[in-house]
């Protein structure tokens, strides 16, 4: 079965600003990221917008708030969701948005604080 497309407003956080109305037929969740007009965001927040129509509320539009930033390279799948970094790290803060609080611009390969975690 197909999925239905919904309209998506993409609002880059600073400057607030909208960059875009897309069509989207997946549901984009913070930390994962959207190619639009070829750049890359990274998708900070989503928020739903619901319209009331004959006496019951209906999703109309999606809104991400997105900031620029390169897609990672370094990435791993930990319970069904992607975080940043190398997760055998004791620093790794475990977040698809930030790596680690003492290297998060990275890269994690012969970083000279890593320590393996217990």
């Amino acid at each position: 079965m197909e999925q239905p497309t919904l309209s998506t407003e993409v609002i880059l956080t600073h400057p607030q600003q909208t960059i875009g109305n897309v069509q989207l037929d997946w549901s984009p969740q913070p930390g994962s990221y959207l190619d639009l007009d070829g750049k890359t965001y990274a998708v900070l927040e989503r928020h739903h917008r619901y319209q009331l129509r004959a006496g019951r509320y209906q999703l109309h539009k999606i809104a991400l708030y997105v900031q620029s930033a390169p897609r990672p390279l370094e990435r791993s799948l930990v319970a069904g969701r992607w975080v940043l970094g190398d997760v055998s790290c004791r620093f790794n803060a475990q977040s698809e948005l930030i790596r680690c609080a003492v290297n998060p611009e990275g890269p994690c390969e012969a970083c000279q604080f890593y320590e393996q975690s217990v």
